[in-house]
Formats: C-alpha cells, structure tokens, sequence
C-alpha cells in the first residue's frame, strides 16, 4: 500500500464541502483509516452546500459517515472537538498525514499562530512539531494581506498549502468533475493512487510541428 494507512481528515467552516467529502469517500474506497474531525461551522456549511445533515453527536456521525461512504467497522472514527485524549491530540498517537479541507482563513490563522483551543487546531499542531504531512486547502476570495503572510509563515514551516482551484485543462463537463480536480490533486500529495484526473502528459499527442 501506498501513501499513508491513516489519516487526520479535518472539515472547517469554509464554502467547499464537497471537496471535504469525496476526498473522505475516496480514503475510504483505497482503504485508509480516517480520523475525522469537523467544525460546528462546517456543519452548517454542509448543510447549506449539500444535501447532507450530519447528526450532531459523534458517535451517530460516526455511524452516519459509514454508511454513507460503505466504510468497514472502524474505518472511519470521529472525535468531538474537545475530545483531548482522542488520537489525533498526541504525537504518539496521531496519524502521519492530515488534511484540513476545506480550511477556514480562521482556521488557518490559529495554525499559523499555534493556536490549540479546539481539537482540530491542536491536530496541526502535533503535525507542525512532530515535522508530519500537513495539508491545508483554503477557500477565500481574495486573500487579504494576513491571510497571505499566514500562507507563507506556514509554507515555510514545511505545510502544503494547496488553494481549492480547480484547473480546466481537463475540460469538466460538471461541478463534480470540478471537485475531483482538487481532490486529485490531494490524493496525489498524499501518494494514494486517483484515476480522477490524468496527470499532466499522460495523454501528449506529439505533432508533427
């Protein structure tokens, strides 16, 4: 297997939903143990953005993300928001890769400052200091100074900072194939195999120019 066998996914209150939940349903299809930490705020972003109400306590969200996404018994595990004994709240225990998307600038300005007032803040925080996979997909338009200056203080502290743009050079015909874009891309940092989006010269056509 390649890529990591679990991983930190985290949802905060920026508009992009979707691309929070195929990235969940395509870790579940390659088999991955997901950690799955949500905002009160991207709860109700969900909501406004889907057709997807998740239930408020995590055990039945838990139950709900299973069925939602065929994922095994224990596949998907989800932790409340100041659940500090949970995994992903340690380095001995936490994941080697987390993925926060989409990534709310507020969010992202804890990170930068090392902020920890909620489990999914101090989940970066561990993958800051113990030097692990961390990817952050923001989702703002535009970005202000502060949000850039956050961009940069935490791009060279070594986290990906991976800005939900979808591409066009692949010509998607729907709003799904849109998000697939974004959510390749992810996948491919990630080093888990996507057949979402072809990767840049899999398909040249040499001319005879």
């Amino acid at each position: 297997m390649s890529g990591p066998e679990r991983i930190t996914l985290a949802m905060t209150g920026a508009s992009g939903a979707q691309y929070g939940l195929r990235l969940l349903d395509c870790l579940i299809q390659e088999d991955r143990e997901v950690h799955f930490l949500i905002s009160k705020a991207a709860q109700l972003v969900m909501a406004t953005e889907t057709d997807v109400v998740l239930p408020a306590k995590p055990q039945a969200m838990q139950a709900f993300l299973s069925e939602y996404t065929g994922a095994a018994a224990g596949q998907i595990r989800v932790f409340a928001k100041e659940d500090w004994m949970a995994p992903p709240a340690s380095g001995s225990g936490a994941p080697t890769s987390m993925v926060v998307v989409p990534c709310s600038t507020g969010t992202l300005s804890a990170i930068a400052t090392g902020a920890c007032n909620n489990l999914i803040e101090r989940a970066a925080d561990v993958a800051l200091k113990e030097r692990r996979q961390l990817i952050l997909v923001p989702r703002e338009a535009p970005y202000s100074s502060i949000h850039l200056e956050n961009m940069l203080k935490l791009s060279n502290l070594g986290v990906t900072i991976l800005p939900a743009s979808p591409g066009f050079y692949h010509q998607p015909q729907t709003i799904d194939d849109l998000v697939d874009f974004v959510v390749a891309r992810i996948l491919n940092l990630l080093n888990i195999p996507q057949d979402m989006l072809p990767r840049w010269g899999e398909h040249h056509i040499v001319s005879d120019d």
